[in-house]
């Protein structure tokens, strides 16, 4: 089955638990690169992380060797602002909550404004710094008629002492006071791969999706269309692989395992 590999021509990759763990890259993250690169197949990272921008993801890979343009990072602020732009004329307003990589993909052009009394959206990315006051905010700017947007539906984030709630818990506190279902971004829904898909100029259907998660990067890459590779160097076990009814069309131990099959494959 792993012949198959060489009929892809795009790579999507997950980040945190693909290409890296905390602050060290995995095994195998640079000779793959390489081996896309070699091969002609294009790529570009999708994470559903909204607090940093993808300049910022560039210098934190680059710090552990991995040699990433920001271009090719698609964040799921990057994929809510592209998303946003389909949908509204330039000059609408935002009411948003979220940190740098959510405001900066938002503002920093103009062609959206921040409008707290008034706006076509309520964004909510995680903000760990977020207000009672904010919060309110929101929920009466929905209340009136914005539209609810989310950047992911991740109820948890990793941070160094611990797990703590994530956008996700955001999202669920809004939309029990609003009474109002968000249109979520990032995975596993499809929006954001479509919009890495669109950004690489690549065919959906000779496009493969590597993740550590079944659901987000495997249902995910399945809502969108995509094939999808398994490695098991982030949050799946085998153990958890096995009683899932969520499976991928490849499964590797790391990247490198995946680099050595695709090279068999010819």
């Amino acid at each position: 089955m792993t012949s198959e590999l060489n009929r892809f021509t795009a790579v999507l990759f997950d980040m945190d638990g693909v290409l890296y763990r905390g602050s060290r890259a995995l095994p195998g993250v640079s000779e793959a690169l390489a081996f896309l690169d070699a091969r002609g197949v294009a790529y570009a990272c999708c994470t559903n992380n909204a607090t940093m921008t993808p300049a910022q993801y560039e210098a934190k890979l680059a710090r552990m060797g991995i040699h990433m343009p920001a271009s090719r990072i698609v964040t799921s602020s990057v994929a809510t602002r592209r998303w946003l732009e389909t949908q509204a004329p330039r000059g609408t307003g935002v009411f948003a909550i979220g940190m740098d990589g959510l405001r900066t993909a938002l503002f920093d052009d103009g062609y959206f404004v921040e409008d707290e009394d008034h706006p076509a959206f309520v964004v909510v990315g995680m903000d760990f710094e977020v207000t009672y006051r904010r919060l309110r905010k929101a929920c009466l700017l929905i209340r009136a008629g914005a539209r609810f947007i989310g950047t992911n539906p991740d109820t948890t984030f990793p941070a160094e002492d611990g797990i703590v709630p994530g956008c996700g818990a955001l999202l669920a506190l809004l939309r029990v006071s609003t009474e109002t279902e968000p249109f979520v971004i990032g995975k596993p829904g499809p929006t954001m791969f479509r919009a890495a898909i669109e950004i690489l100029g690549a065919d959906a259907t000779r496009t493969l999706t590597i993740g550590d998660r079944l659901d987000t990067d495997i249902a995910g890459a399945r809502a969108a269309g995509l094939a999808s590779a398994l490695v098991l160097t982030g949050v799946t076990t085998p153990e958890m692989l096995e009683r899932s009814e969520i499976q991928p069309d490849f499964v590797f131990r790391d990247l490198v395992e995946l680099r050595e099959a695709w090279v068999r494959a010819g």
